[in-house]
Parts: C-alpha cells; sequence; structure tokens
C-alpha cells in the first residue's frame, strides 16, 4: 500500500477506510458484527492504516465496532473519530442540532476513547460546526486534549474556509474532511487552493458519490425503506436517468485502462492533490480490494483530459444533500 501525508506529517495509507456502514446509518441495517471486525483487520492486512469512524455513529455502535476489531493492532493504524452532534454522553441519545460547547468537547472524547479502547485519538474532527460556538473555542478546546496526551491531530468536516482560517490559527487543523468526487466537486471552487495555502490534508467522503459512480446503481434501482439515498434530490429517479451520463463515461474509460468506474473515480481523486486520500467504506470484501486496487492504477494527464473534456457537456441534476443538512455545512 502506498502512503499519504496529510498536515503536521501524519502519514496514512492513500486510500483509508469509512467505517460508518459497518454499523447501519444512511444505507440500509448494520452489517454482522462478526463479519465487519474480520473486514477491518483484513483491510489493515491488506495495507489501510486510515480508519474513520465517529461517536454518532449508532450513536457509539462504530467506535464500539473499531475498537474491539483494531485492539490487537491500535499501534500500527490511524484511527480518526468525530464530535459535535448532540449526543447525550451516558445515553447515546441523539438531540437537535449540533453541540461544540468545549465541555461537551471533552465528554466526548473521555467516551470515544473509552469505546475506541485506546489512550489517544489520532485524528479527531468537529463533525459539524456549531455556529453557537465560536470556531476558536473549539480549537482551543482540541488543544488543550493535545496538550493532555489525548488527542494528536486536529480535523475539521464540512466547515467553510473561513472557519478553517480561524480555527488553524488557534490550532494547526491537519484534515479536513468534506464530501468530493466526480458526482460533486464543489471543493474545487475555494476549498483546495485554501487547503493548499495552509498545508492541510484532504479526507473526501463519498469519494463514491454514495455508490452512484460504481455503475451499480441506475434509474430504476430501488433502494431500501430506510436509505438515505430516497430523500437525497440527486438520487431521485429523473436526477439519475439525467446523471448515469457520467457513469457511461467512466465505464467507457475504465474498459480501456482495465478497470472499474469505481477505481476510475477514486485514482481521478488521488491525481489531483498529492495530499488527499480519500476514505470511501463499505462492507463487503471484494468491493473493499476493488477499492484498494486504484493504489495500482494511474492516471496519465492524457487520461486526465479526457475526463474532464468527456464530463464538460454534463449537468449533474439534484442537491448532493437534503436542504436542511445542506445548511449545515460550509459554515
Amino acid at each position: 500500500m502506498k502512503t499519504r501525508t496529510l498536515g503536521n506529517g501524519l502519514e496514512v495509507s492513500a486510500i483509508g477506510l469509512g467505517c460508518m456502514t459497518m454499523t447501519g446509518a444512511l444505507y440500509g441495517p448494520p452489517a454482522d458484527r462478526t463479519e465487519m471486525i474480520g473486514l477491518l483487520r483484513s483491510a489493515h492486512e491488506r495495507g489501510v492504516t486510515l480508519f474513520d469512524t465517529a461517536e454518532v455513529y449508532g450513536p457509539f455502535a462504530n467506535e464500539e465496532l473499531l475498537g474491539e476489531a483494531l485492539a490487537p493492532i491500535r499501534d500500527q493504524v490511524i484511527i480518526a473519530t468525530k464530535f459535535g452532534f448532540n449526543v447525550d454522553p451516558h445515553s447515546g441519545e441523539r438531540g437537535p442540532g449540533t453541540n461544540s460547547r468545549p465541555e461537551h468537547i471533552k465528554t466526548a472524547v473521555e467516551g470515544s476513547l473509552r469505546r475506541l479502547r485506546t489512550d489517544h485519538i489520532d485524528l479527531l474532527y468537529q463533525h459539524r460546526v456549531d455556529p453557537a460556538v465560536p470556531i476558536e473555542d473549539v480549537a482551543g478546546a482540541v488543544k488543550d486534549l493535545v496538550a493532555a496526551g489525548k488527542v494528536r491531530h486536529f480535523g475539521l468536516s464540512e466547515a467553510g474556509v473561513q472557519t478553517i482560517r480561524r480555527a488553524h490559527a488557534v490550532l494547526p487543523v491537519t484534515a479536513v474532511q468534506s464530501e468530493y468526487s466526480l458526482f460533486w466537486r464543489g471543493p474545487e471552487a475555494e476549498l483546495l487552493s485554501v487547503l493548499e495555502e495552509l498545508g492541510i490534508g484532504f479526507v473526501p467522503f463519498s469519494p463514491l458519490g454514495a455508490g452512484f459512480l460504481t455503475g451499480k446503481i441506475d434509474a430504476d434501482t430501488k433502494f431500501e425503506a430506510g436509505d438515505f439515498r430516497n430523500v437525497v434530490p440527486r438520487f431521485s429517479p429523473e436526477a439519475r436517468a439525467n446523471n448515469f451520463a457520467l457513469v457511461e463515461v467512466l465505464k467507457t474509460i475504465a474498459a480501456d485502462k482495465g478497470a472499474t468506474p469505481a477505481q476510475i473515480a477514486l485514482a481521478w481523486l488521488l491525481a489531483q492533490r498529492p495530499w488527499i486520500v480519500p476514505i470511501p467504506g463499505t462492507t463487503k470484501l471484494h468491493r473493499l480490494e476493488e477499492n484498494l486496487g486504484t493504489v495500482d492504477l494511474e492516471l496519465n494527464a492524457d487520461d486526465l483530459a479526457r475526463i474532464q473534456t468527456q464530463l464538460a457537456g454534463i449537468e449533474i441534476q439534484g442537491e448532493r444533500l437534503p436542504e436542511a443538512i445542506l445548511k449545515m455545512t460550509g459554515l
């Protein structure tokens, strides 16, 4: 496995593993726990060192899963987790909105440390910006946790560039996590240049467009009743029928390169900057192996130009998230 370096010298595998779906959330019911422990350990055996979770995934269940699975190899992996939603630290019940009050952050971290079976968190993200708490106070609370040895690196998720600058002035930000893929290229407008200026790494989630870029979803695909994509405008049947033109381009290029559409999508992301580390999620070993195979696939300048040219005439329809959730991003 090749490695990449995020801000402040944090070296990780070139592709990480997003673990949210392993315990259910957004895309259906939880997978078998024993199988997921095996999958997490298989990922490490194949070179993955960056594992991404959050207290709100479950809540708590995802961190508990990683804590059990990674305990035997704790010193060989980088665990990233997140705080920032209004989760009761004892019951795990989730209240409305966000909560990044400094005292809540410190309580949340104690819970994460316990569930993850570790004495430190390698990369701690604020999950969403809390408009009620100045980002300087948030960064200050994490700085205290760094000084105490409980956190090693600070990150922000779905934050706007001014928030990133203000946080970075208090405590250097190692990584920003936001959605980015050929299905949604919003970070190119402003975010990527700011991260480059400040020396901050970028960790794209949904790098396969919530599965759309794999080519396995079309206008006729039926999602399960609890699947989050049922309420995402970009995944309405009408939007999918239009947006599948993007997948057709990926399929053509994949055939020419002896790869899959998912591998082309991930390789394209890796080619954008040397400090980009995507974290595709999966609950299946063959998908994990497919995703990791991307590190041996290089897109040359002609390949990248071809993708850019062929996608230029395709206008993606539908917002990437429901309106209420979009309002929580880019603050």
